[in-house]
């Protein structure tokens, strides 16, 4: 069978003109994602993490196709999207869909939410009636939680957790094969977000719908997806499966986020005395490291990591590690973060 979404050496770039330069200068490029690849398989939820800056947004975007590929290819079920026709690609984008991470800022604040969630169906599906339009919004307003007879209302009315889910409802209400999650939760409460993504898990779990999901909680993404992929200033550092990426961590980086997740049991705590938190910035995507992207901040980094990117190795099927020096964690050090 084959993926439903294959990203191959991606690259995606920026101009960026330096503070008071002349018009006729040359901008400096910065490289946002850099030689990045993964399959998604239909039905699979791939979690992305990595700290602000890492590049996950703007891999979501470009698979999107609001921000532009430098090079690379994005398939999907087998077909470059950089050789659609526009036709082909408008069918596309009934396909895939997003939940941005402001819930309020994703919404229009002067149409109703019936009409914000009935717009996709405006655009993409003009043979659908107006009364058939509004039975469909009410049974996707219904399938997330919310009242149908909310239809008339305005997202002010809503709380941050009910826009969150009036905006799944209109990235659901065209039946799409992949939902794009860009930290859907992180602008929400502890309690809400745990509502939102038990939410995605069951939608996902009963459409059968593929997802990335990314955040910045390790927790949440293990709670959520099947597969994690590390991401590091644009990066890719470790990918596996998610119980794997928190159970058996092999990239120091990985290691050292999971290190940063608080734990608030004080004998979970004390067991990972050994564990040294991430320390220090992440560099600028203006002027990266030379070799490996994260020595200026790896503790088990060495003379000839800035010699030449690691390589990308295979540990087992499911494992990829990007560190010629990547050990196991330790017994002491192998504990979960807080669910």
């Amino acid at each position: 069978m084959s993926s439903l979404l294959s990203v191959r050496d991606l690259n995606v770039t920026f101009p960026v003109m330096p503070r008071g330069a002349w018009p006729w200068t040359r901008p400096r490029m910065l490289r946002a994602v850099s030689d990045m690849g993964f399959d998604v398989e239909p039905g699979e939820t791939l979690g992305i993490v990595g700290e602000s800056g890492s590049g996950k947004s703007t891999l979501a975007r470009a698979i999107i196709g609001t921000v532009p590929a430098a090079s690379g290819q994005i398939l999907w079920q087998g077909q470059d999207l950089a050789q659609l026709s526009p036709r082909a690609r408008r069918a596309h984008r009934r396909d895939v869909q997003m939940v941005f991470q402001d819930p309020l800022a994703a919404l229009d604040p002067r149409m109703t939410v019936g009409q914000i969630i009935a717009e996709p169906l405006v655009t993409h599906r003009r043979d659908m009636s107006s009364a058939d339009r509004r039975a469909k919004v009410g049974e996707m307003m219904e399938r997330v939680g919310l009242l149908p007879n909310l239809q008339n209302r305005y997202p002010h009315e809503f709380s941050g957790g009910q826009c969150q889910r009036i905006g799944i409802a209109r990235a659901l209400v065209l039946e799409p094969k992949l939902l794009i999650c860009d930290e859907p939760v992180s602008a929400l409460d502890v309690s809400v977000q745990a509502q939102v993504v038990n939410l995605l898990k069951e939608l996902s779990r009963d459409l059968g719908l593929a997802m990335l999901f990314i955040a910045h909680d390790l927790s949440v993404v293990k709670h959520v997806s099947d597969r994690t992929l590390v991401m590091y200033l644009g990066r890719k550092m470790e990918e596996a499966e998610a119980r794997t990426i928190v159970r058996a961590p092999r990239h120091p980086y990985t290691q050292a986020l999971i290190a940063s997740v608080p734990v608030p049991d004080p004998a979970r705590e004390a067991a990972r005395a050994g564990r040294a938190p991430l320390s220090g910035e992440l560099p600028s995507p203006l002027d990266p490291p030379s070799g490996c992207v994260f020595r200026t901040r790896c503790p088990k980094a060495r003379p000839d990591c800035a010699e030449g990117l690691p390589p990308v190795e295979r540990l087992d099927q499911d494992h990829l590690v990007a560190c010629p020096y990547h050990a196991p964690m330790g017994v002491e050090a192998a504990t979960e973060p807080a669910e």
